[in-house]
């Protein structure tokens, strides 16, 4: 069994599914995928997140507003609270920082990352995290805002080692995509060698970074499991340990999910 704790099935390529998400959710559960995470990276979209959630019995949504989406509506706390009493929201983001990009928009990334912060300690639903070239604000608005009791994650993780072990002593897992398995990765997979496997998370992020042997073609949530077949070798442990921890792990952050 595995869970694809991070996807955005409202952007699939489905053109080999006949244009049918069914088809793809299908494959996933074929390829012993079964649940996945359906993350929000706007609000305009967000109506489809949440009817695929409501549609598919093995999938959960999340509700936030990513970093770079800065054309859109802005999330109050009130509105990302409101949004957290649907059916099946199960966490708040993807939210966070990326100055790769985004520099330019560092105050209102900031000020953003917080109110998702706040939502989340107020609704007791973990917060998804993605950070990239921010570790020491990401880091920061962690410690001062976030709930430890509640937590999180951080998604794609493709920074040190460092900022991996900060983040778990504020009670945070370290989720890895198919990022780790690409042979330029090398720092990248030495991390995930160190963190510790009750900490870990698998995902897709699909429709984006297939995994090896999948690399340059539109990923999907039936991928995950090379992602998992690459922390087991790396780490030396069995497929079936990995599988069945990451999966613990994925019930234990969200607890509005029953397994």
């Amino acid at each position: 069994m595995f869970i694809d704790s991070h996807c955005h099935l409202d952007r699939l390529k489905l053109d080999t599914y006949q244009g049918k998400l069914q088809l793809a959710v299908d494959a996933a559960t074929e390829n012993g995928v079964d649940a996945m995470l359906c993350v929000a990276i706007d609000l305009e979209h967000i109506d489809e997140v949440l009817s695929i959630a409501a549609e598919y019995p093995q999938i959960y949504a999340s509700v936030g507003v990513h970093p770079s989406s800065l054309d859109g509506e802005e999330p109050s706390i009130e509105r990302l609270l409101s949004l957290a009493t649907a059916d099946k929201v199960i966490a708040i983001g993807e939210t966070g920082l990326d100055y790769y990009y985004g520099e330019d928009s560092k105050e209102i990334q900031l000020e953003r990352f917080k109110r998702h912060l706040l939502a989340s300690k107020e609704c007791k639903k973990p917060v998804i995290i993605h950070t990239r070239d921010a570790k020491e604000d990401t880091l920061a608005h962690i410690a001062r805002y976030s709930d430890p009791d509640v937590a999180g994650v951080l998604h794609c993780f493709t920074e040190d080692w460092d900022m991996a072990a900060r983040a778990i002593d504020h009670n945070y897992y370290i989720s890895f995509s198919g990022i780790v398995t690409f042979k330029n990765a090398k720092a990248l997979q030495e991390v995930a060698k160190q963190v510790p496997l009750d900490r870990m998370l698998i995902e897709t992020d699909s429709p984006y970074l297939a995994p090896v042997p999948f690399r340059g073609k539109p990923n999907e949530p039936k991928y995950v499991p090379e992602v998992a077949k690459f922390i087991a070798a790396l780490k030396g442990i069995s497929l079936e340990q990995v599988a069945e921890q990451t999966t613990q792990n994925f019930y234990t952050l969200f607890k509005d999910v029953q397994a």
